[in-house]
């Protein structure tokens, strides 16, 4: 028998080598090795699945170079699946020939999730649910138990990608949900389950079917202790959408976001709750970032972040103490650290206020994580908050970038968020000068415009 060929593929990059080294060649990345096998073992027999060798267009006969001229420009159509915050996260609904993967930690509630969907649309559109993990009784139990109809729902208990391909051949789903790409396999390799090239070919030859059929196909991924997806990077570059879930262990709440969208936006969120009956939608996700407080709070500022396409009202929290170490601490939940230490820094040099002898703690309210720069000014007002121990006034939010020389700069979509603040009840809001409206009100909030950070410090006493 024949010694099958082998490569060493990165897993942060997809890059081959021909022999393992400690580096990658191509990204520098130390450690991200992994050992694949390019040719099988033995002679397989070519099923329907290994067949399929090119993406869509095969079918119209031999590839040929066409202007876009003469292609047939029409809008993608868009299938709801009946939940209304993963339609907003998808970009509008399910795309046909889409594929989606979904990462999140074990038991956040990716397979929850995705029978439900099936739950709807299986009345109106034929799918499959394809379980690597589990018995048909399982799935059949989680069903019942979300209160989910059984007659729509299609289960297949299967891990080899032939014979997956062959079912769904012959039934011709319009949605297939696999889970998880980790527990599938091809016979044309003899590495196991879940390693880097068996995860690799198994998700093309998926990704190869939904280009050619028009299925929508959904990936469940698990992710490794760094909160990516496990096995190779360059699944993520394969897929058209990659969406993770997030949220605290000890939290009901779901977030969930979307890094990558071909037919969509970008860190686009869906919020959730966690119940008995499986994951709700929470219409108005800004009341559940926002503590509620029975009085005023030192060291807390409520600020209007855009994720995706909508502006939520997020709080942060600061805490300030006196340090005992050499080097105080500086940490973050939810934001960026070296961020923070630089924001302290122009603090201490344009605004007057030491914190070098403190320890910094900032954390954003609800397990989210904010990602935009219009943090920056009401970060730097929750510090100042709390090392005065004085709140700031009542019903007062804040957004904006803080330059290293001490200005506020404009971020984008300023309208939309001072129109979610007001529609929330806040009387006042503190917002760069380019961002604040020619009349000073939004509604019945007044609005302070500042340019430099001396003004907004002013304007919180």
């Amino acid at each position: 028998m024949a010694k099958a060929k082998t490569a060493y593929v990165c897993t942060d990059c997809g890059a081959e080598h021909p022999k393992w080294q400690g580096s990658c060649a191509e990204c520098g990345a130390w450690n991200t090795l992994s050992e694949i096998v390019l040719a099988p073992a033995s002679a397989a027999k070519p099923s329907v699945g290994a067949q399929r060798s090119s993406y869509a267009g095969v079918a119209a006969g031999v590839p040929r170079i066409t202007p876009l001229t003469a292609v047939a420009l029409t809008t993608e159509a868009r299938t709801l699946t009946g939940i209304g915050e993963l339609d907003r996260v998808l970009g509008g609904g399910l795309v046909e020939g889409s594929v989606v993967l979904i990462g999140g930690d074990p038991g956040i509630g990716k397979s929850t999730l995705l029978l439900q969907m099936l739950g709807t649309l299986g009345a109106h559109l034929s799918s499959v649910y394809v379980t690597g993990e589990e018995s048909l009784a399982q799935v059949a139990a989680r069903a019942q138990r979300l209160g989910l109809p059984l007659e729509p729902l299609q289960a297949l208990a299967e891990t080899c990608i032939e014979r997956i391909l062959e079912q769904a051949a012959a039934m011709r789903p319009r949605v297939l949900v696999i889970d998880s790409i980790q527990t599938i396999w091809t016979e044309l390799l003899t590495a196991a389950p879940g390693s880097v090239s068996q995860v690799r070919e198994s998700a093309a030859k998926l990704t190869r079917y939904a280009k050619e059929t028009g299925t929508s196909v959904f990936l469940v991924g698990h992710v490794t202790k760094e909160g990516g997806i496990a096995g190779p990077r360059v699944l993520e570059h394969m897929v058209d959408a990659v969406l993770y879930f997030e949220g605290e262990s000890g939290s009901r709440f779901r977030v969930l976001r979307a890094f990558k969208n071909r037919f969509g936006a970008v860190n686009e969120l869906g919020v959730f709750a966690m119940s008995d009956k499986g994951l709700r939608e929470v219409p108005n996700p800004s009341a559940i970032f926002l503590s509620a407080h029975a009085g005023p709070t030192s060291g807390s500022a409520v600020m209007v972040t855009r994720e995706g396409t909508r502006p939520l009202l997020v709080e942060v929290q600061a805490l300030v103490d006196q340090s005992s170490l050499g080097n105080p601490r500086r940490v973050t939940l939810g934001l960026e650290q070296n961020r923070l230490a630089m924001l302290l820094a122009v603090l201490h040099r344009h605004g007057g206020v030491a914190a070098y002898d403190q320890d910094v703690f900032v954390n954003v309210v609800g397990g989210i994580r904010v990602q935009e720069t219009a943090a920056d000014l009401p970060v730097l007002l929750a510090v100042l908050s709390s090392l005065r121990d004085r709140p700031l006034p009542e019903h007062t939010i804040a957004f904006g970038e803080v330059g290293l020389s001490g200005e506020i700069r404009p971020v984008p979509n300023g309208e939309e968020r001072l129109k979610e603040a007001a529609h929330h009840g806040f009387r006042r809001a503190i917002v760069p000068k380019a961002n604040a409206p020619k009349k000073g009100r939004v509604g019945e909030m007044e609005v302070v415009g500042v340019e430099r950070l001396s003004e907004a410090i002013d304007a919180c006493r």
